[in-house]
């Protein structure tokens, strides 16, 4: 797919592991994750959502497969906040699943839905278990009871945690590797560099290695805009804390990391509704700042 047709802001992760024509690797990501040995690819719907269908709004990988919805998130920051997150993408799935099935949600007769499965790959330097279970629940006042649960499975892949699950997906071992691999040359020179040489250390025998050599071009700006991405996060984070206030509060938050989510987002390197909740603020709250930015411009 060329460059200058992607209207959405991609990730390495669900570049490899969302595109149509990898849909091998997103059954054997699958496989590990579930512990199955399904073997076509063809029994994998990817249902993505794009910006371009949902303004505002995508996220990583999602598919249906075995009467089964699941909805794959990779992050490189620790983000308690996913079940919220998940919650609103499955919504948006749901809604397209009963739309293209032509289902009737005001009918007397029950309607048979694919499970929902929520995970999310965490390769952050930030110290977590191979496996964290995230609750919507942890969200809400203590003690307080809910009619409405999400669970989401953090498993940590970073290159030499859970073994067993990157051994079962080549693909994913060797995405761990490439990760790894630019943060240890990062200790050495600039990012620019850092990823140029990871790319093309990558061994031959791995199985995305043509795949990324062919998107070189594509797959560095990725990279950067990720690694980009994450700094300014954890910038704002550590604003947060400076200041002894609730991290992410809009009372703590600097003009200087307001102007670069804002420039973020025009860039399409972070969507609205990402940048409005890392600033803890509603879309329409943010949307005022942008508007602010352009006049002062």
């Amino acid at each position: 797919m060329a460059e200058d047709q992607r209207q959405y802001r991609d990730r390495l992760f669900n570049f490899i592991f969302g595109a149509e024509e990898n849909r091998a690797w997103t059954l054997s990501l699958y496989n590990a994750v579930n512990g199955s040995d399904y073997t076509d690819p063809s029994a994998i719907q990817i249902t993505t959502i794009r910006e371009v269908m949902y303004l505002g709004m995508h996220n990583d990988v999602s598919f249906l497969i075995s009467e089964e919805m699941h909805l794959y998130e990779q992050q490189s920051s620790y983000n308690p906040n996913m079940p919220l997150r998940m919650l609103q993408y499955a919504g948006n799935l749901y809604e397209r699943y009963v739309v293209e099935h032509k289902l009737n949600k005001y009918g007397s007769t029950l309607l048979e839905l694919p499970v929902p499965r929520l995970v999310v790959f965490y390769n952050g330097e930030r110290e977590a278990a191979d496996v964290t279970e995230l609750r919507l629940s942890d969200s809400f006042p203590q003690g307080a009871k809910s009619d409405i649960e999400v669970c989401v499975r953090m498993l940590n892949v970073n290159y030499g945690r859970n073994g067993a699950l990157l051994e079962a997906c080549a693909p994913l071992r060797e995405y761990a590797w490439l990760v790894k691999r630019i943060r240890d040359n990062k200790k050495r020179e600039d990012l620019d560099s850092a990823i140029d040489r990871a790319v093309s250390e990558l061994p031959e025998s791995f199985a995305i290695r043509p795949f990324l050599l062919a998107h070189r071009s594509e797959v560095k700006g990725m990279l950067l805009t990720e690694y980009d991405e994450a700094a300014t996060m954890e910038l704002f984070k550590e604003d947060g804390r400076r200041e002894g206030r609730k991290e992410g509060r809009k009372e703590g938050l600097v003009e200087g990391i307001i102007k670069t989510l804002v420039s973020m987002v025009r860039k399409n390197r972070l969507t609205l509704q990402e940048a409005a909740e890392e600033a803890n603020m509603t879309e329409a709250e943010f949307m005022k700042y942008m508007n602010e930015a352009q006049t002062e411009a």
